[in-house]
């Protein structure tokens, strides 16, 4: 006890000497009230948000932009992979279950201070199989304070975990036909035979009769076929085309009796008569290696050929019907690990079109050795009944099966023709006369001019200060019309009498009146035609005085398509409905009931009164019936009742398209009436070239014939004097803003 307590008297006294002295009592230190005091600084580490970075990397997957997926991973997961081995990761896998669009949801997430992990679902639309959906979980790891992914196979589908891929076993249904109104195959798988010469086996005097035969089996022109080879080496082999198997087992033995011919037999998808109605049927070719991505997200083999313009492309999912499909797991010893999804294949369908083949063939044939368009629409429903574009092409050079291919392909498409280009949609031009139909609308509507309107059509016009235009009687060294009314203007095409409308027009301050009944009519704008790609044109308001004479009688900046022409027209003869035009009857499948049929659709009306409609139509059969009226000539004698419009359009330093355009009255249930449109490019007067071409057409569809000679030809389809020459045309083609006759 004594010891504890000497031990504690130790202590105390140790830190008693320890303590230092105080000498009296400190002061307060004091402050400045005035004087703020500092402000805390605090600073916050924010602890990242792995959800977020996890919906951004399924972000960048949706929008397939594998580098930036990439660049967030973890070290160790970039280390593991490359980026281009990561890409190809992906993009097989999405290739392979054809992924159209892929969607995502963020589940749950838990964050620990290191790592996280996301739980995530993903829905795979897919082309062939139904929708695949799989949660899925992502672990992320904290790298210089930012999450980064640690990546695996198993996060495109838990399926792919270990390295196993995905296959996708396709069945396809064979490819569709493409028929005429009547059911007569335009486009059908077939057997073919590719036609060739070598002039030196062909027997002693049979060129004539080998030459019968060749035209008959192609369609083909004998002096076109005579020309192929007419300077030919005797050894040369020279395409000619193809025909049907079945047609040249009808002549066989003659044919080879003749000696020369050679021919080479496949099976494909045939365009018959030479592909007839190319621009409206279109062409198919194998896919592109640049395409093979694309087309195998979207559900093909890749082996498979495509539509790559015409109904063949508009029509290409109804052609293709719906692929089988299963969608495998395979292990990397090539073994099938399970099947994910599947799909039954359905039938193809077929497109039948409004074109009659016989009638579509006869108005190419009536179009041969120009370069323009003719289009038939049946004037009460916006059917087209027939498209013809010349010169056309033959879809059989696109296929490889075809011996002819090699041979031909590149001199269709390198010549200077433009055979591709679809001249009665794609192609926009100047409508001359033909327009004046549209100008008398708008004198009439805005009440300037009446049907007793009248003006002296001289051979010249001098209301433009320091211009003088000459009327095309001018042009000809004819004598001048005369005093005329408006309907006699149209029926005389007077340029004066149009001129001064437009001129009229703009100085009482209706400059657009023209112009805006234009695009009344449907111009400046495409005609709605599904089918085929088209232009729009252009319809300018004119600016100046200048402008408003040349668009009054179809000149200056305004430019058209033959489509557009052939719509209006028919509105003009139906009474003023403006109907779309359609290629299509409907499209079935071999068996049940078909997924489309025909309905006309209306596109709207013409802005003009009946009794100013009947003016025009009254105008417009007097071009063609009276004595005075310009396509007078070209119709005499023809025992159908027509109206209609001559156009010649300046394009210098070319020569003039030569238009006509009208339909007729024939009133035969049977054989509905009609609108027509004949374009001729570069050819000279629409009296003199397209006029005779409408009247055959007027022929051949009523009567089956023709039943007039062209006045070029020694007989039918033989001509006697040259062809106008032809010259190159571009897709919208500007012309010079001259007056026109």
């Amino acid at each position: 006890m004594k010891r504890l307590v000497s031990l504690l008297v130790l202590i105390i006294f140790i830190i008693s000497a320890c303590t230092p002295k105080i000498s009296g009592t400190p002061q307060p230190t004091q402050l400045d009230a005035t004087e703020p005091l500092p402000t805390p600084q605090i600073n916050i580490t924010h602890a990242p948000d792995a959800k977020q970075e996890a919906a951004d990397f399924l972000e960048d997957w949706r929008l397939e932009d594998f580098e930036s997926m990439y660049n967030r991973l973890s070290t160790l997961s970039r280390d593991a992979i490359s980026l281009e081995d990561f890409t190809k990761r992906y993009q097989n896998a999405m290739s392979a279950m054809t992924l159209n669009e892929m969607t995502y949801q963020i589940t749950s997430s838990l964050t620990n201070p290191k790592n996280a992990q996301v739980g995530y679902s993903v829905d795979f639309k897919t082309a062939l199989v139904d929708t695949i959906t799989r949660n899925m979980v992502m672990n992320l790891t904290l790298e210089n304070n930012l999450w980064k992914v640690q990546w695996e196979d198993s996060m495109i589908l838990p399926e792919l975990k270990g390295g196993n891929t995905l296959s996708m076993d396709i069945t396809a249904p064979a490819r569709g036909n493409i028929y005429d109104v009547d059911g007569s195959a335009l486009v059908a798988q077939s057997d073919v035979v590719a036609l060739g010469i070598t002039p030196g086996q062909i027997g002693e005097g049979q060129d004539g009769t080998l030459i019968s035969y060749l035209s008959r089996l192609t369609g083909l022109n004998s002096d076109y076929i005579f020309s192929l080879y007419e300077n030919a080496g005797p050894d040369w082999y020279i395409p000619i085309g193809e025909t049907a198997k079945t047609n040249v087992d009808r002549y066989y033995d003659a044919l080879v009796a003749l000696g020369g011919l050679n021919m080479n037999y496949y099976t494909s998808r045939y365009y018959f008569d030479g592909g007839g109605a190319a621009h409206i049927t279109g062409y198919v070719q194998s896919i592109f290696p640049e395409e093979l991505d694309e087309y195998k997200r979207n559900g093909y083999r890749g082996d498979e050929k495509v539509g790559r313009t015409g109904l063949e492309a508009w029509g290409e999912e109804a052609l293709i019907g719906k692929k089988g499909a299963s969608l495998y797991v395979v292990k990397p010893d090539g073994t099938v690990e399970t099947r994910i999804g599947t799909a039954d294949s359905k039938p193809s369908q077929s497109i039948y079109t409004t074109i009659e083949r016989d009638f579509q063939s006869q108005v190419e044939k009536a179009m041969e050795g120009f370069r323009g368009a003719a289009v038939v629409m049946e004037m009460d429903t916006g059917r087209i009944l027939a498209l013809a574009s010349t010169p056309t092409f033959d879809p059989n050079l696109f296929d490889p099966l075809n011996v002819n291919y090699s041979y031909m392909l590149g001199d269709m498409l390198n010549t200077t023709d433009n055979r591709l280009l679809n001249r009665a949609t794609q192609s926009a031009y100047p409508l001359g006369s033909v327009f004046k139909i549209i100008t008398m609308a708008a004198a009439l509507e805005t009440g300037v001019f009446s049907k007793e309107s009248s003006y002296y059509c001289d051979s010249s016009f001098t209301d433009l200060s320091g211009i003088t235009l000459y009327d095309w009687t001018y042009e000809k060294e004819l004598p001048p019309s005369g005093q005329l009314t408006l309907p006699e203007g149209l029926m005389r095409s007077c340029n004066p009498w149009f001129w001064h409308i437009g001129l009229t027009l703009w100085d009482v301050n209706l400059p657009n009146a023209v112009s805006d009944m234009a695009r009344g009519f449907g111009l400046g704008e495409p005609t709605g035609i599904d089918q085929l790609p088209e232009v729009s044109g252009s319809i300018p308001n004119p600016q100046n005085q200048g402008d408003a004479v040349q668009l009054a009688i179809g000149q200056g900046a305004m430019l058209v398509t033959p489509l557009q022409v052939v719509t209006f027209v028919a509105a003009v003869g139906n009474g003023g409905t403006l109907y779309q035009p359609q290629l299509v009857e409907q499209i079935a499948p071999p068996e049940g009931d078909p997924t489309f049929i025909f309905e006309p659709i209306v596109k709207g009306k013409l802005p003009v009164s009946a009794e100013n409609l009947k003016i025009i139509q009254d105008a417009m059969y007097s071009v063609t019936n009276s004595s005075r009226g310009t396509a007078r000539s070209p119709m005499l004698g023809l025992q159908v009742p027509v109206y209609g419009k001559t156009g010649t359009a300046q394009n210098e330093p070319l020569d003039p398209h030569a238009w006509f355009a009208g339909y007729t009255k024939m009133g035969n249930a049977n054989r509905p009436d009609i609108a027509i449109v004949v374009l001729a490019e570069n050819s000279g007067d629409g009296s003199a070239i397209s006029a005779p071409i409408f009247r055959r057409i007027v022929e051949l569809y009523y009567f089956g014939q023709p039943q007039r000679l062209y006045p070029w030809e020694s007989s039918y389809y033989v001509t006697r004097t040259p062809t106008p020459s032809i010259t190159d045309t571009p897709e919208a083609e500007q012309p010079t803003a001259t007056p026109e006759g």
